[in-house]
């Protein structure tokens, strides 16, 4: 946890004098450093030669309004918090000034153990947020630290062979463990479908490629998040829901994986809009994200895991049925219902008598 290494320091900020010197005396018990501005631009001054942090701000003052106020420390001041005061006809502006940035409100009057404890939440949220921002920050380099030299062996690939490609995804897929060559099976299941499908070769090298590489953006996602046994958390959540975007981001980078990267982006997308990383719907999502939708959950349902058994071909095939037009796009259900089942079992048995040998090189990236 981040936490205050030095006495809060406090400004108070209100064109009434009395006021100003009834908040001092509240918030002056030793537990803050306080002090006072009689206006708006003398706030600012007060802030550029000493840094605050929370500022309590009345938000009708003469001059610089309250708002106008919490609107400079936003742009100048973005580490300093802000509580407003206010009367009880200006509740409206005060719930505007919470939308511009502001921490909470007060109305007046007001009691004095009231003012001490707000401004304790008010610092408590302040420290929270400092907190999620450094944790997206030390995430953001991470992610750009792993992904340097992720992206120096992919950008081999121009001239690579399917060979090494197969190498790194089967790292990948190593990584967590639960899914050896989940991405080489569900890499045929897609490219099987987008063939009967119709789709041309050029069209589906991309869509191959983006269907073995789709959980390539896995690599900015934490151990203690990708391997955790039980449920996640919402905060956890939310760092996983990132992972397409990671690895679009990655594909981008390398010429010749580029044109999949519409695919990795998009392979959580749900055909009634309720995926993500962008809810997109329908047609709008690529062709390749919607065929790779029905094979990924065809291979996740019928794999073995060590906490369950995989699901026979009939329950899978039930499951797909009952999301058509839901999760999945009706034209590719269709499709896949087509397919003999022995088509899969042999996608499935090919799939696990040509497993890539793991090069040391490519673990050590993961």
């Amino acid at each position: 946890m981040l936490q205050l290494t030095h006495q809060a320091r406090i400004l108070v900020v209100d064109d009434e004098e009395p006021v100003r010197r009834l908040l001092c005396e509240c918030l002056n018990g030793g537990e803050f450093h306080v002090a006072a501005a009689p206006d708006g631009p003398a706030a600012l001054q007060a802030i550029a030669e000493e840094s605050f942090d929370l500022v309590i701000c009345d938000v009708k003052m003469p001059g610089m309004s309250g708002l106008d106020l919490l609107v400079e420390i936003g742009n100048g001041f973005p580490d300093a918090g802000a509580i407003m005061l206010t009367g009880c006809d200006d509740v409206a502006m005060a719930v505007e000034a919470m939308r511009a940035g502001a921490l909470d409100y007060v109305l007046k009057p007001f009691e004095p153990g009231e003012i001490v404890e707000r401004v304790r939440h008010a610092l408590g949220r302040r420290n929270r947020s400092r907190e999620q921002a450094l944790h997206l920050f030390l995430l953001e380099e991470t992610v750009s630290q792993r992904t340097v030299d992720l992206t120096r062996t992919l950008s081999s690939l121009n001239d690579a062979s399917q060979a090494t490609l197969g190498a790194l995804v089967a790292a990948l897929d190593a990584r967590e463990r639960e899914t050896h060559a989940h991405s080489h099976r569900v890499s045929d299941y897609t490219v099987y479908l987008a063939e009967v499908l119709g789709i041309g070769d050029v069209e589906l090298a991309m869509v191959q490629r983006g269907a073995m590489l789709h959980d390539i953006g896995k690599i900015g996602i934490s151990d203690s998040i990708l391997l955790k046994p039980g449920e996640l958390t919402e905060e956890e959540w939310a760092q996983m829901k990132r992972h397409p975007r990671i690895g679009a981001w990655i594909l981008e980078g390398v010429a010749s994986l580029r044109p999949a990267s519409s695919i990795v982006l998009a392979h959580h997308e749900r055909f009634d809009g309720r995926g993500y990383p962008q809810n997109l719907a329908g047609n709008k999502i690529p062709l390749g994200a919607r065929i790779f939708a029905v094979a990924d959950t065809f291979d996740a349902m019928t794999s073995d895991r060590p906490y369950r058994k995989g699901a026979n071909y009939n329950q899978a095939r039930a499951e797909i049925m009952r999301n058509s037009g839901s999760q999945f796009d009706p034209a590719v259900v269709e499709c896949f219902l087509g397919v003999d089942p022995a088509v899969w079992d042999g996608i499935r048995d090919r799939a696990a008598l040509s497993k890539p040998r793991l090069t040391a090189e490519l673990s050590d990236l993961l």
